[in-house]
């Protein structure tokens, strides 16, 4: 059973995020294989809500079902509030693969995101030229994919994000392509983009470091079918915990026994299938 314990933590600015997303009862299968039960969930503005659990517990699943690109058989995602009243996409999504068109340029894969919004050619530019400087990437506007780096890539994926001015970002797995030290400058960047905007995210990973650096709030899924097994809160506000690594670790470690045994078995039964 889930618990929750009452916390502190660096509070949202309730005017910037007045929508909440309250999943209730989600239940799914495909075919005769059932890959959610019952899942009840709150996010809530200015949150990072990290999802972890074993390999093919539904995590991206519901994360399909939390961005509205599939229904569940059963249960509902529920919007409570209002998105900013500036948001182009009140939802939208980072993939951990990057999607940029390969032949246009910085600014023009984040152009891509507006071009369907009725914008004119100014508010675009003055858009783009916004989340270009706070993604640390106004110098690079005229690169192409190509020429860029793993992470360099993913700050345009998180840019173009953000132009769109979401109320919630949907993260499946966004850091798990880059190498170890690429992975750790983006989530200073992540950390940094937080402190300073105070963005809600609901973030998939494997990773329980990312998950411990990142999240305000941990979900741990029960293998197949995902159930909500614990809901662990990190104490330690987002922009100081880079001084607080010991205690990141042994919470990683604590993560990682309350999972292992039936991320062995999940192991097991995706080897069999």
């Amino acid at each position: 059973m889930a618990f929750r314990t009452r916390i502190h933590f660096d509070p949202p600015d309730p005017r910037k995020h007045a929508m909440d997303l309250r999943l209730q009862n989600i239940s799914h299968k495909y075919g005769a294989v059932e890959v959610l039960s019952n899942v009840t969930l709150d996010i809530d503005g200015g949150q990072i809500v990290c999802i972890i659990g074993p390999s093919g517990c539904g995590k991206s699943t519901l994360l399909r079902f939390i961005g509205g690109l599939e229904k569940p058989d059963r249960g509902a995602v529920l919007q409570t509030g209002l998105p900013p009243a500036d948001s182009l996409n009140p939802l939208t999504y980072i993939f951990q693969d990057f999607a940029l068109l390969p032949w246009r340029s910085v600014e023009g894969n984040v152009s891509l995101a507006l071009e369907d919004h009725g914008l004119s050619r100014g508010e675009r530019a003055g858009i783009i030229d916004d989340v270009l400087a706070r993604t640390k990437l106004s110098d690079f506007r005229k690169a192409l994919p190509r020429q860029l780096s793993g992470g360099m890539k993913q700050r345009v994926a998180i840019a173009r994000a953000l132009s769109v001015r979401p109320a919630v970002l949907l993260m499946d797995e966004p850091l798990s392509a880059l190498d170890s030290q690429t992975r750790e400058l983006l989530i200073d960047d992540l950390v940094d983009l937080w402190t300073r905007e105070g963005f809600t995210a609901c973030y998939v990973t494997h990773n329980l470091a990312e998950a411990v650096r990142l999240g305000h709030r941990i979900v741990i899924l029960s293998r197949r079918p995902g159930r909500i097994r614990e809901v662990v809160d990190i104490d330690i506000p987002l922009s100081e915990r880079v001084h607080h690594l010991a205690d990141l670790e042994q919470r990683q470690k604590a993560l990682w026994a309350l999972m292992r045994e039936e991320a062995l078995a999940a192991d097991m039964e995706l080897a069999d299938a």
